[in-house]
C-alpha cells in the first residue's frame, strides 16, 4: 500500500499560564514528524530562553521590515509586545508533508484559524483562574504588572475558545498531555491530509 500525506498546521493556544508550553515541548520530543515554528517577537528574551528556539528576538525596525515584506502568516500585538509567524517556517515544511506546530496567543491563532480553514486548533484551559494565577507567579518570568495585564486578558481570551476544533483542561498534566496526543492521532488519519492508495 502507498501513503502519501500532507503536512498538519497544528496551532496550540490558551492563556499565559495555563501550561501550553509544556505541552508543546513533550509532544516535540515524542513525535518527530513535528516541527516547531519559531516566532518572531520584539520583547526581551528571558533567561531561560534561547535564540531562534523559543523565539526569534529582534528589533522593532526589523519587525517593521518583515511587515512591509508580508512576511507574516499572522502577527499581533500581546501583552504589549509584537509578535509574529513566518509563512517561511510553516509552508515550506508543509509542502514537504511535515507536520507544523504553533504555539501562539489566542489572537494570533484566531488570525491563523481564519486563513487555514483546515488547521487544527487545541485551546489549553486551565483548571480556574485561581490556578492560573498560581502558575504565573511561579514561573518568575513577569512582574507583577505583567502578571495582573496577562490575568486580565485571560477572562476575553477563555471566553473565545468556542473558535477552537478541540478543547483540552490542563489541571493533570499526564491526562492533558494523552488528550492532546489522542487528538494529533486521530487528525493525521483525516481525510484532507491523509491519502492512502489501495492496491489492486
Amino acid at each position: 500500500m502507498k501513503e502519501t500525506r500532507k503536512g498538519m498546521l497544528l496551532v496550540v493556544s490558551g492563556p499565559s499560564g495555563a501550561g501550553k508550553g509544556t505541552l508543546v515541548a513533550r509532544l516535540l520530543d515524542l513525535d518527530p514528524t513535528f516541527a516547531f515554528s519559531v516566532s518572531v517577537t520584539t520583547r526581551g528574551r528571558r533567561e531561560n530562553e534561547i535564540e531562534d528556539v523559543h523565539y526569534h528576538f529582534i528589533s522593532e525596525e526589523e519587525y517593521d521590515k518583515l511587515l512591509r515584506e508580508d512576511a507574516f502568516l499572522e502577527h499581533a500585538c500581546v501583552h504589549g509586545h509584537r509578535y509574529g509567524t513566518l509563512k517561511s517556517e510553516v509552508y515550506e515544511r508543509m509542502e514537504r508533508g511535515q507536520n507544523v506546530l504553533l504555539d501562539i496567543d489566542p489572537q494570533g491563532a484566531r488570525a491563523v484559524m481564519e486563513k487555514e480553514k483546515e488547521c487544527v486548533s487545541v485551546f489549553i484551559l486551565p483548571p480556574s483562574y485561581h490556578e492560573l494565577k498560581v502558575r504565573l507567579h511561579t514561573r518568575n518570568t513577569e512582574k507583577e504588572e505583567e502578571i495582573t495585564r496577562r490575568l486580565n486578558n485571560a477572562k476575553g481570551e477563555i471566553e473565545q475558545m468556542g473558535r477552537y476544533r478541540y478543547l483540552v483542561v490542563n489541571d493533570n498534566l499526564e491526562l492533558a498531555f494523552e488528550q492532546l496526543m489522542a487528538i494529533v492521532r486521530a487528525e493525521k488519519q483525516n481525510s484532507v491530509r491523509y491519502f492512502p492508495e489501495i492496491e489492486e
